[in-house]
């Protein structure tokens, strides 16, 4: 009984640090991005910090990168800056599943990385296809800030019927066709800015009966193809119109290092502490954010 109070103790008190870290950078970068004067470097740098830090908790980066100026009364991050924060946090991706993703290309006709082929291939197509025939319609009608505040809080009800989920003990080598697309529909719905990507896909893999660790892992490597698509689309736009600056490149550096710092602890501690930590801080923010905005 003393291991198990001490085990409850210990998961209580990731969750807290989990929420309390989350909080103090979110009232960290607040306070720098509301000086008088922000030069673009330091603008880039805070940029690059929500985008790697949320892009892969299921927190949603959209939502950060729509609230925080609402409640700052700033821009929005622009065309160039989201479109290299992509690029930063896509970087991330590639490098902590390198020996996976190399695995794949020499050998895709094993069983396990065929499996995976499949996953990734089924799962990306609900959202390439809302993606690239409702992706400006879906930005204009639901990129009003209270909007995006009701979003957040949705996804952190989300997260909380998630976190009451019993784990399954799946794996993705247990991926079938079905698995694809339930998880690939739930990518598609994140497309609305506030609902979390990450958290929708991880929801729907636990759903599916998988371990926390799995669907984070199968939620992971499905962001690579997501999040390419999406910084492919915005460079080439930003590259048309010449709007590329070099103070672009230390966010796009700071948004792959956080990234890859913020999905190496994420898959550490999932297994153990699971969601409700995140489904709190998306219902306090989304709350918050919603009668200030």
């Amino acid at each position: 009984m003393s291991d198990i109070r001490q085990e409850r103790s210990v998961t209580g008190n990731g969750e807290r640090v989990t929420a309390h870290c989350a909080l103090r950078f979110a009232y960290c970068a607040l306070r720098i991005a509301h000086l008088p004067y922000c030069p673009p470097v330091l603008t880039a740098i805070i940029w690059g910090l929500v985008q790697g830090l949320t892009e892969f908790l299921p927190v949603s980066s959209s939502a950060h990168l729509i609230l925080v100026p609402a409640l700052l009364d700033l821009d929005e991050p622009d065309l160039a800056t989201t479109a290299v924060l992509h690029l930063g946090t896509l970087v991330a991706l590639l490098w902590y599943y390198r020996r996976e993703l190399i695995g794949m290309v020499r050998a895709p006709r094993s069983p396990h990385n065929r499996r995976m082929w499949m996953l990734l291939i089924v799962g990306t197509i609900p959202a390439a296809i809302i993606g690239l025939t409702l992706r400006d319609p879906i930005e204009i009608i639901f990129s009003e800030p209270w909007i995006v505040a009701v979003s957040l809080v949705i996804t952190g009800l989300i997260l909380v019927a998630a976190h009451r989920l019993r784990p399954g003990d799946r794996t993705v080598d247990d991926g079938t066709v079905s698995d694809a697309i339930v998880v690939g529909m739930a990518q598609a719905i994140a497309l609305i800015p506030g609902i979390s990507r990450s958290g929708m896909t991880m929801t729907a893999g636990l759903a599916q009966g998988m371990s926390r660790v799995e669907s984070a892992r199968l939620t992971f490597m499905l962001g690579i193809p997501a999040i390419a698509g999406a910084a492919l689309l915005e460079t080439v736009q930003v590259l048309d119109r010449g709007d590329f600056g070099p103070e672009l490149l230390v966010g796009t550096v700071v948004a792959g290092i956080s990234g890859y710092f913020a999905v190496s602890i994420f898959v550490k501690l999932i297994g153990r502490h699971g969601l409700l930590s995140y489904a709190l801080y998306c219902i306090l923010f989304g709350v918050i954010a919603y009668f200030l905005v």
